[in-house]
């Protein structure tokens, strides 16, 4: 293996593509350790987290129903959630999915509570390729992606999914069909929406990093401030298909407060800085 080279500029070791390897494999390896800890873990804890947590949104019992059926007897146009009798009982029907929702659960959750350290990881990986200015720019990213990306999950679960879940689980096309949802169904729903919400608190951290390359000015924000409010109302809509005007709008402002985020974070053109 060829030996570290001094750098005169700087003081510090110049590092081979071999070197660099070195240190991604052994980046790798401790948050595969980390993870494994974490899912044993989460595994371990799964029965009470389930229970708890997971199955929350399906019980009138959940904070986000209590808080609203105390809000809709003063306000009218609130949703009314005074039904104590909501309940969804959540059926299996293959012999292994139980099992196999317990592992792939842990797993889950399990990267969601690593999603920091993996950050800090890749970090560390790509620090010695960057100049000082670069460094706290990045650093700067990857810890603003990080908080907004729990920030998504927690309004996804909080806000979003419950409401989805609780009007599909309520809707009903005839009487005589009654509704029986499966464990893979709930959970396909439960993680996929959490996660799509995380995913799309990531748009001002992917601004701001555009805008930095050089890529994306605020102008180009301003002139499609049109086009994208129609766009995240379509989201919007896709994401709670309750039809619900209040509801719909429960879902719109966060984004639409995303996007005007970005608007502020994002640096001006070179033609608008002159002005």
């Amino acid at each position: 293996m060829p030996e570290k080279e001094n750098n005169p500029g700087s003081g510090e070791a110049i590092m081979t593509f071999w070197d660099h390897l070195e240190v991604l494999r052994w980046s790798l390896i401790r948050i595969a350790i980390a993870l494994v800890v974490m899912v044993v873990a989460c595994f371990i804890a799964m029965p009470h987290i389930f229970d708890d947590f997971i199955l929350g949104p399906t019980s009138s019992d959940f904070f986000l129903y209590r808080w609203f059926s105390s809000l809709s007897r003063s306000i009218p146009f609130i949703p009314d959630f005074s039904d104590d009798g909501f309940s969804v009982d959540i059926i299996n029907i293959n012999v292994t999915t139980q099992f196999m929702t317990h592992i792939s659960t842990s797993f889950w959750l399990s990267l969601v509570l690593v999603f920091p350290y993996i950050v800090y990881e890749l970090w560390l990986f790509v620090k010695p390729a960057l100049f000082p200015k670069e460094k706290r720019s990045v650093g700067s990213a990857f810890l603003f992606g990080t908080l907004m990306f729990y920030l998504g999950c927690a309004v996804g679960y909080c806000l979003v999914f419950p409401f989805t879940f609780r009007f599909l689980a309520e809707y009903s096309l005839s009487d005589a069909v009654a509704n029986q949802i499966s464990l893979n169904s709930y959970m396909s729903n439960f993680l996929g929406m959490i996660f799509v919400m995380g995913l799309v608190f990531e748009m001002p951290p992917l601004a701001w990093v555009l805008s930095k390359l050089g890529i994306l000015h605020r102008e180009f924000l301003k002139k499609y401030r049109r086009h994208a409010v129609v766009l995240l109302m379509v989201a919007a809509a896709i994401i709670t298909p309750s039809g619900d005007p209040f509801t719909l709008m429960l879902v719109f402002v966060p984004l639409y407060l995303l996007y005007e985020l970005a608007v502020c974070i994002v640096k001006p053109s070179p033609s608008e800085e002159l002005h």
